[in-house]
């Protein structure tokens, strides 16, 4: 089982842990495993446990990594199949109490997730709508077209897309659903082509790029499960644990910028001389600008160009 997908940012994403042999890490976003592999191989002693809620990726992961996953002593890796939003609770179900000293998230969707047509992610395929992350989730893609007024629609479509026509492309959608319901990729591809001016579908790519992506997040929660996990990231970190996140799109940026200023600045009343210890700073940024691609990068991975990477330490 292959699942083939090129590491963006992956050096600069594990290095900036500054792994140890001895340490405890989590990978919150196993995939197909690239960062995974480069962090095992700077370890000789120390564990990852590997989140991923597709089960696709995991049963890959699983023949991919047999040989470290049935290790004679403790396995160095470990696999979770659940989304990285309940790491605490999988954690101390494995027995690891005494926090970590390090994990990284990589938000962008894996290269086989796009290239299966049948998880219908794509508009470059032909599928029925799904783009669940979690085959077991029972909302998917097809469900929210079909159901949400036109008002919710467009909501979803500007908020998580970016998407500047994205009421007339609910009302289309609403419009067209009417006769029968939207089943398959290829037919919200021409809804959505029918709703967007002409001069707007000639400039800045495909017409339905906005909109896939605004559904995908909308499907799995994206940005909601996001700040959950990062907040408890930060709880389960150890003192000099650090945490790397690469994000592909503003609003997920965001969140990590907002999240780690949070954490890393403090209000100090005036004329206090000493800080509280409740008013001291949890974590102290590494990279006040986020690390992006290189050139050398950029040239080899499409997917590189959007990505950036934010780090910061557990103080």
């Amino acid at each position: 089982m292959e699942f083939k997908h090129t590491s963006v940012l992956l050096h600069e994403t594990i290095d900036n842990l500054k792994p140890k042999n001895d340490g405890l890490y989590v990978d919150a976003t196993f995939g197909g495993g690239g960062h995974a592999r480069y962090l095992l191989s700077k370890i000789d002693r120390g564990t990852l446990i590997g989140f991923d809620q597709d089960e696709y990726a995991i049963k890959a992961a699983k023949l991919n990594f047999a040989d470290l996953l049935n290790e004679e002593s403790t396995p160095r890796l470990q696999l979770v199949h659940d989304n990285f939003s309940h790491l605490k609770d999988n954690l101390v179900e494995l027995g690891y109490t005494d926090g970590i000293d390090g994990i990284y998230y990589d938000l962008g969707v894996s290269s086989p997730q796009f290239d299966q047509a049948d998880r219908g992610f794509s508009y470059r395929y032909d599928a029925r709508l799904d783009m669940r992350m979690d085959q077991s989730q029972e909302v998917d893609a097809y469900q929210l077209v079909n159901t949400l007024d036109q008002k919710e629609l467009a909501k979803i479509l500007f908020r998580f897309g970016d998407e500047k026509f994205s009421r007339q492309i609910a009302r289309k959608i609403v419009e067209r659903r009417q006769n029968a319901p939207i089943e398959t990729t290829f037919e919200l591809v021409e809804i959505i082509k029918e709703a967007i001016p002409a001069y707007a579908r000639r400039t800045g790519g495909h017409p339905a790029k906005k909109t896939f992506q605004a559904l995908r997040v909308a499907v799995n929660h994206e940005l909601d499960v996001l700040q959950t996990s990062l907040e408890e990231a930060i709880e389960l970190l150890k003192p000099g644990g650090r945490i790397s996140v690469i994000t592909f799109q503003s609003d997920e940026d965001k969140i990590v910028k907002k999240i780690f200023k949070k954490y890393s600045e403090v209000e100090v009343p005036r004329g206090m001389p000493v800080i509280p210890e409740n008013l001291k700073p949890t974590l102290k940024l590494v990279n006040r600008k986020p690390i992006t691609a290189t050139t050398e990068e950029l040239g080899d991975n499409n997917r590189s160009h959007s990505a950036k990477l934010r780090v910061a330490e557990k103080i």
